[in-house]
């Protein structure tokens, strides 16, 4: 069997290989692909996959996400017919560019998808997908309503593929990191250059009034601000989100991939109300015991105050989610006829 597998982000790389990696000892060829995102390339350097650069993402104007969107499209397409690839099945996290290549061509598409709010481009994957992939936390009455046909649901949420995963972590973090002193807090830029998402500043205030219970770290999405409140560090280089999840004494975030990364390895994460929309994993992962906790803008820091040194041990609540991975690999022998 021959799989195409498409990452647009960090997250998507990581999934990507931990999917790549299960194909693999099963016997079946993987092509990698990804988009110039400020995640993407150096995580694939770190984890040692060789991950072809085809286009890149353009937040912000619609006009610049289509444009981008169009020419991937077409480079795509343009490397498969060069390296005689021909997949048996494609493999995605919501990857637009995959899906319309993949549609176009006959090809089988798997889809995972845990944000039934990014509605935009749930419209231009989901109903092109032959299987869509997601967490039991999700309603499926939320994918329906995008074009969603056959769905196959799993018993955790999509970190679980790589969260605790040999291999799918950086061995340290930068040196810089290491000396910050504790408590140590990461705080995650909001997504402002996705389409559903609102105006940008929110969460560097929060990293401004956070400095007062200890060092900041202040993870951004496409750029460094131009000035940096005193306790707020912004690392140099990459560093691994997980690693420093793990290793961190409180995460804040607005709900996205770093909370669960960290809720996961018991760090204290306070989701900030941003999105305007409710997020079924992260309910789902504290239904389960695990430290994720929701608040407005305003009670952050309070709660900050009252969670700061009380980091969990989850093994076992870990140990009791499903990891997906597994499923994607059947579906994809599946859909191939069997590899």
């Amino acid at each position: 069997m021959r799989a195409w597998l498409d990452a647009c982000t960090g997250k998507h790389v990581r999934y990507s290989v931990a999917v790549a990696r299960q194909l693999r000892a099963r016997g079946h060829e993987v092509l990698l692909t990804t988009s110039r995102h400020p995640d993407t390339l150096e995580l694939a350097r770190m984890l040692g996959e060789d991950f072809l650069a085809v286009g890149r993402y353009i937040p912000g104007s619609r006009e610049g996400k289509l444009r981008a969107s169009i020419e991937r499209e077409r480079l795509l397409l343009e490397l498969l017919a060069e390296r005689g690839f021909e997949p048996d099945v494609a493999i995605c996290h919501q990857s637009v560019e995959l899906c319309r290549v993949a549609f176009g061509l006959g090809i089988p598409i798997i889809c995972t998808s845990d944000t039934p709010h990014a509605t935009a481009v749930g419209k231009l994957t989901i109903p092109l997908s032959s299987v869509l992939v997601a967490s039991r936390a999700i309603p499926k009455r939320c994918f329906e309503a995008l074009g969603a046909g056959r769905i196959e649901q799993f018993d955790g949420v999509d970190e679980v593929a790589w969260v605790g995963k040999p291999g799918l972590t950086a061995p340290s973090l930068p040196p810089e990191l290491g000396g910050l002193g504790r408590p140590l807090i990461v705080v995650r830029e909001e997504e402002h250059g996705a389409a559903y998402a609102r105006d940008k500043g929110l969460m560097l205030k929060l990293a401004c009034d956070l400095a007062e219970l200890g060092p900041v770290v202040f993870l951004p999405r496409y750029g460094r601000p131009e000035e940096l409140p005193p306790g707020v560090v912004v690392p140099e280089g990459f560093v691994d989100g997980v690693l420093l999840a793990g290793k961190a004494d409180l995460v804040v975030g607005v709900g996205g991939t770093l909370c669960r990364e960290a809720a996961l390895q018991g760090t204290p994460t306070i989701v900030v109300r941003w999105l305007g929309t409710r997020i079924y994993v992260n309910d789902y992962l504290a239904e389960r015991g695990f430290p994720i906790f929701e608040a407005g803008p305003d009670d952050v820091l309070k709660l900050a105050e009252e969670l700061l040194g009380r980091k969990s041990d989850v093994d076992r609540l870990l140990r009791e989610l499903e990891d997906p991975v597994p499923l994607i690999v059947r579906l994809a022998e599946e859909l191939s006829g069997g590899g």
